[in-house]
């Protein structure tokens, strides 16, 4: 007597299933082990600077190290404030920050609409050269730049820090693609209601569009915070150094003797706060940005 035939089908089916349960699940479990690789082997130089940090200068050079210091010490982030002026470094570094951050976003997002949502004649042609822009290496500009502050008398002040920074290609382009995604019946219902340009750029654009908003805020504030090379040319001065040109005054403070590594760590971690707590407060949006950016292209 021979089998049920469709029970051998659903046999063969649950058979299937499961097969392709057994790769979904070794497929994940690889995905899963590649990313926990990853993220150790990004946190680990973060947790030694901690560790590091919090020693001895004599316990820094043991062997084989020791990632828990014994003792632990915190002198190191009070004395920071005293070798340098930190806190000098540090305002330095938030108004610069802030003030470039602010200028990119407003000057990005003025330019954006008008490429993507005003039309005039040779529009895109302007646009693709402004974007060009993008394709010379940074070096290339640094010394053309320099030259212009010097002409100007910028040099050793806020001005040479903030205000050639204020306009990026980069900024214009990121919002620009998300402006043409917003629908055009949104704009042409509030010109029938008798609003301005500028009302259904304020009222519209941007509201809807605060999560690329958002991304350019981290980016350009991640950057301008760790930017070290501009500032280091532009400024002679400590009052007005930014804080990556001012934690390497602690190695010339040591120049001769050995570096204080414990205080260069600790020095490093007091400049990262502002960068971790600035992602965690706009985390949402950042990844809602990257997210949206990556759906409607």
């Amino acid at each position: 007597m021979s089998e049920n035939p469709i029970t051998d089908a659903s046999e063969e089916l649950m058979i299937s299933k499961r097969k392709r349960a057994k790769k979904e699940a070794a497929r994940k479990a690889l995905l899963y082990i590649v990313l926990a690789v990853g993220s150790v082997s990004m946190i680990l130089p973060f947790l030694w600077m901690i560790s590091t940090s919090l020693k001895t200068p004599q316990a820094i050079y043991t062997f084989p190290p020791k990632w828990i210091p014994d003792p632990v010490i915190f002198k190191s982030y009070l004395k920071v404030w005293k070798i340098v002026p930190f806190a000098r470094f540090y305002l330095n570094s938030v108004f610069v920050a802030f003030c470039v951050t602010l200028g990119q976003v407003m000057t990005s997002a003025f330019a954006a609409y008008s490429f993507s949502r005003l039309r005039f004649p040779g529009r895109d042609k302007i646009f693709f050269a402004y974007l060009a822009t993008l394709m010379i290496p940074y070096s290339v500009i640094l010394v053309p730049v320099y030259i212009l502050m010097v002409y100007f008398r910028w040099i050793d002040s806020y001005k040479a820090l903030i205000l050639p920074a204020m306009f990026t290609a980069y900024g214009t382009f990121l919002l620009r693609q998300f402006f043409m995604t917003i629908p055009r019946d949104l704009e042409d219902a509030a010109r029938i209601d008798g609003s301005s340009l500028f009302g259904i750029f304020w009222r519209i654009i941007l509201p809807l569009s605060k999560p690329a908003l958002a991304t350019l805020t981290m980016f350009t504030f991640m950057a301008n915070w760790n930017n070290f090379m501009w500032p280091l040319l532009v400024t002679n001065s400590t009052e007005k150094a930014t804080l990556p040109v001012g934690l390497s005054y602690f190695q010339e403070v040591y120049q001769y003797t050995q570096p204080d590594w414990s205080l260069l760590m600790a020095g490093s971690l007091l400049a990262m706060l502002p960068v971790i707590l600035f992602f965690m407060l706009n985390q949402r949006f950042f990844v809602e940005g990257i997210k949206l950016t990556g759906i409607k292209g």
